[in-house]
């Protein structure tokens, strides 16, 4: 009898090890059980094909974003205007993926205890298909870190985390494009700054930028590079509050101003006036309508003459190793040549590395102190840099006067006065220059 009782409890376990396998089989591919603690999600979209966003929000304004024919998010309402695009990526990567914290109720017949009958904000989303879901958000938790948030025709009623609720719940300064000027700044190829102290543009070619007015001038191009960063990246301040439009005009009707500046692509000319008043600066721009309070950076940036934008460098070589250095000072002769990682005299004699590179160093570094029109006499020193593999040979002449000494440049007549501290700090390097040590016997 026990061995029968035992045959029956195997023929049993076997029977239901078998079902379980089979209804495990027969599960649909790509089908994954859900945790029980995992919390139900709410949405599942794919960000690239929500075509539509409207927040209707309790006693304000509706506003809707739409893409346009390009794929780019535009404002449609309560009135047309561009958007800058980041801002709309976190409001559709909650509104794509949105996760609860957790289920609050399977049936809700009560939506007023969750602030859900006359939700806070209604986000409806509209696919490309013109597919719709109507997301509703109501009131905070006892606890304030999360918000109630029901779907249309759903009738479960989750809390979602205060952060989401934020990437959705945006107003029409929160999202659209601030810039002033909305040409890009690398297709940028002409700038035109009329300031009080005098009127300069600049010109963009393959090798960067030039001074082309008032006259052609060698171009100190991180300054003209920082100038167009101050132009594109000026934004409009539109604070933390709505401010008034007319008091805004007015101030900047009456304040005193700083520069104009054009700037050309081939899209066209954009325009850019500031101005200031007492501590406060204002801009209007022909890109967008309005007049706009801006940061003292876009004033500050514009208010600037025509020598903060000179080269005050005396050679072009930059950080790149010359090929040939060649300096006549008086009766006195140095000569440099660059081989491999080495330099070598006019002998041909091994020159110690660091006394040699201590006098491309303060070459490098010849800078004016400020610029002159006159004062360049018998000149007392002459120096030749050859680089860029040779197709660069830039030349250069210094001459006293009084405590200083003043550079020109072969083929310029632009004249730089240099301090005499930076001169004798070159002769001093020349003269010290040795001969490299001889490598110790085997």
């Amino acid at each position: 009898m026990k061995i029968r009782g035992l045959m029956v409890a195997i023929l049993v376990l076997a029977g239901l090890t078998g079902a379980l396998y089979w209804s495990n089989r027969q599960k649909p591919a790509g089908t994954a059980e859900a945790s029980a603690d995992a919390p139900p999600k709410i949405l599942t979209l794919k960000q690239e094909d929500i075509s539509k966003i409207d927040l209707k929000k309790k006693g304000g304004d509706e506003l809707v974003l739409a893409k346009d024919g390009s794929g780019k998010w535009q404002i449609t309402s309560p009135q047309p205007l561009g958007v800058e695009q980041s801002t709309v990526s976190p409001m559709l990567s909650s509104l794509s993926t949105l996760s609860s914290e957790r289920l609050v109720e399977e049936k809700a017949s009560d939506l007023g205890q969750y602030g859900l009958s006359d939700p806070a904000l209604v986000a409806t989303i509209t696919e490309k298909n013109n597919k719709t879901h109507e997301l509703m958000l109501g009131d905070q938790t006892p606890a304030g870190s999360a918000v109630y948030a029901k779907l249309d025709g759903d009738l479960r009623v989750f809390i979602i985390a205060s952060y989401n609720k934020g990437n959705i719940d945006k107003s029409v300064n929160d999202l659209r494009d601030k810039r002033l000027l909305t040409v890009d700044a690398d297709k940028i190829s002409k700038v035109e700054l009329i300031a009080k102290k005098e009127d300069i543009e600049f010109g963009r070619n393959k090798d960067g930028w030039q001074i082309v007015k008032p006259k052609p001038l060698r171009t100190d191009g991180p300054q003209v590079e920082e100038l167009v960063h101050s132009l594109t990246e000026a934004r409009m301040d539109l604070g933390g509050a709505e401010q008034d439009a007319k008091q805004i005009a007015s101030a900047f009707a009456s304040a005193t101003p700083v520069a104009t500046a054009r700037v050309t692509a081939e899209t066209g000319t954009q325009e850019l006036q500031v101005r200031k008043n007492k501590d406060d600066y204002y801009a209007k721009s022909s890109a967008v309508e309005g007049v706009y309070k801006v940061a003292g950076t876009v004033g500050k940036g514009l208010d600037k003459g025509l020598e903060d934008f000179r080269n005050k460098k005396l050679f072009d070589f930059g950080f790149s190793e010359p090929n040939k250095i060649e300096i006549h000072d008086g009766a006195k002769s140095y000569f440099l040549t660059k081989g491999g990682e080495d330099w070598w005299n006019g002998s041909g004699k091994k020159l110690d590395v660091e006394s040699a590179q201590s006098v491309v160093d303060k070459i490098r570094d010849l800078s004016a102190s400020k610029f002159v029109d006159s004062g360049f006499t018998t000149p007392v020193i002459e120096l030749t840099v050859t680089s860029n593999d040779g197709k660069k040979v830039e030349k250069v002449q210094v001459a006293r006067k009084d405590a200083a000494y003043i550079a020109k440049r072969e083929g310029e007549a632009s004249l730089y006065e240099v301090d005499a501290q930076a001169v004798a700090g070159l002769e001093k390097a020349a003269e010290e220059m040795k001969i490299a040590a001889a490598p110790p016997s085997k």
